[in-house]
């Protein structure tokens, strides 16, 4: 067992009161794991209203007053220590056996045009047993031909974009892996949270929100990581939808410019509480 303190900080300034949506929490299915609840907190003080979306995401709303405004939330996550698990004999259900709360992970999405993948899904990954060693081909196939980088972000590129333009950030490998997964007959839905660098050699990039996939298969969902493409230690969901579209760490009604971001996902240290 091992104890990770994440959070994150971001500041933003606003020429005007501006409502907010914020999914920065972590998600209710590691509530029983936390050591402390993880409130969120702002700088300058005002009122919040929590609720569930429809994915059963934990959301935050308040109105940002004019000027600097800073949004922060942290915790310690107790967590099992174990890499994510593989099950390459997890099978892939026939579209009439899946349960009916699956099937929207099915359907195209802002992000994850499955129209226009279709063709290229099945010619790429159709004659292949289907299963577990699918999805992984998928997310190899992706991994091996994706160029990642943050000079490459851009918030309105789609799965279809990715796969012509073969670069950008984890978003946009969890958005073309979903699509070519929907678009053989594969439930899969967006993830976005905390992935650490425990158990692996230094040096560390800067700690960012990650995105990953989640796919049923045998029964259940699995987590499948396209960017990293390897079991990690330290997996915390925040939030899951269909597609980036769904889960934004931020939404705001109205201009802004954000002014900072930090995020942290470490083993917890004595000063951490």
């Amino acid at each position: 067992m091992i104890r990770i303190f994440v959070g994150s900080e971001l500041s933003f300034e606003f020429p005007q009161p501006t409502p907010m949506i914020a999914l920065l929490n972590v998600h209710f299915s590691r509530f029983s794991d936390l050591e402390r609840p993880d409130h969120l907190a702002t700088a300058p003080s005002v009122p919040i209203e929590d609720y569930r979306d429809g994915f059963g995401n934990w959301c935050s709303r308040l109105v940002a007053p004019a000027g600097a405004f800073t949004v922060r939330t942290n915790t310690i996550v107790r967590d099992s220590g174990l890499p994510d698990q593989v099950f390459p004999d997890a099978v892939q259900h026939p579209v009439e056996q899946l349960p009916s709360d699956t099937l929207q992970f099915l359907l195209a999405s802002r992000y994850c045009e499955t129209d226009a993948l279709s063709n290229e899904a099945w010619r790429l990954f159709g004659n292949m047993k289907p299963g577990w060693s699918r999805v992984q081909a998928i997310c190899d196939f992706v991994h091996d031909r994706m160029t990642f980088g943050y000079e490459y972000s851009r918030p309105t590129r789609t799965a279809f974009e990715t796969y012509n333009e073969r670069r950008g950030v984890c978003r946009d490998y969890a958005h073309l892996v979903t699509a070519f997964c929907r678009c053989l007959n594969i439930p899969t839905r967006y993830c976005t949270g905390y992935v650490t660098d425990i158990g692996l050699p230094p040096p560390y990039e800067a700690m960012d929100f990650a995105a990953w996939i989640e796919v049923y298969l045998g029964g259940r969902w699995h987590a499948f990581d396209p960017r990293n493409n390897a079991p990690r230690v330290g997996r915390i969901l925040v939030a899951q939808g269909r597609d980036a579209a769904d889960v934004p760490l931020t939404h705001s009604f109205g201009p802004n410019t954000l002014t900072k971001f930090t995020v942290w996902a470490e083993e917890a240290k004595p000063e951490h509480g």
